[in-house]
């Protein structure tokens, strides 16, 4: 199993907007993520996405998140905006997120028959696991939790949990699963792509209480 002994990580993800990638870099978040999937009301463009990337301070990790993805689109993209690490909620090889030459989280979405373990031998090169919540014809960003109890405690590669979290429950996610990092965006929202500067101060907090 991943083994660390440091706070846990925090992404606030979704982020559309200047003014809320600044307020969840001053509240304490470790990385935003911008989101690349048209189908989505978190959508950013190219020219959005560069703009808050831009206005970062230093050590905020840039995640750049996409769905079936379009090589030319992802070259595209890293290089318009600087991502640092790319996050994929489609299904293809690893071979496919490799040659884009930035470390790479793998999304997984989690149901009853899902194997981690598989997961992690299918792509061993990811610098991690996302986890987040299945729901039918939406990869991510439902806003939904799912069992806890299905993340096996001896997988090597970190996990990053997402899926449904909010001030309200991440303490008790934090102490079921162990993730390395917690990922939030609906859960610190005010409308959908709006963040709550409170709300994410709030999940901070609560993220740090006895850490």
């Amino acid at each position: 199993m991943f083994v660390f002994a440091m706070q846990t990580r925090i992404k606030i993800c979704g982020i559309t907007r200047i003014e809320d990638g600044l307020a969840a870099a001053r509240l304490g978040a470790d990385a935003i993520g911008m989101v690349f999937y048209e189908a989505t009301p978190r959508c950013v463009t190219v020219d959005q996405a560069r703009a808050i990337a831009q206005a970062l301070p230093p050590f905020v990790t840039r995640v750049g998140l996409f769905v079936d993805v379009d090589a030319d689109r992802v070259r595209a993209t890293i290089s318009a905006v600087g991502l640092d690490i790319l996050q994929f909620h489609g299904e293809e090889s690893a071979e496919t997120y490799r040659a884009f030459g930035r470390p790479y989280i793998k999304a997984v979405r989690m149901q009853d028959h899902v194997d981690l373990h598989a997961q992690q031998r299918a792509y061993p090169d990811a610098v991690g696991l996302l986890l987040d919540s299945y729901v039918k014809h939406a990869p991510g960003g439902s806003g939904e939790t799912f069992d806890w109890r299905l993340v096996p405690q001896d997988l090597e590669k970190p996990i990053i949990l997402a899926g449904g979290l909010t001030a309200d429950n991440v303490k008790d996610a934090i102490k079921a699963v162990q993730p390395f990092a917690v990922d939030v965006s609906s859960g610190v929202e005010e409308a959908k792509g709006i963040k709550d500067p409170r709300k994410i101060s709030a999940f901070i907090e609560k993220v740090r209480e006895d850490q």
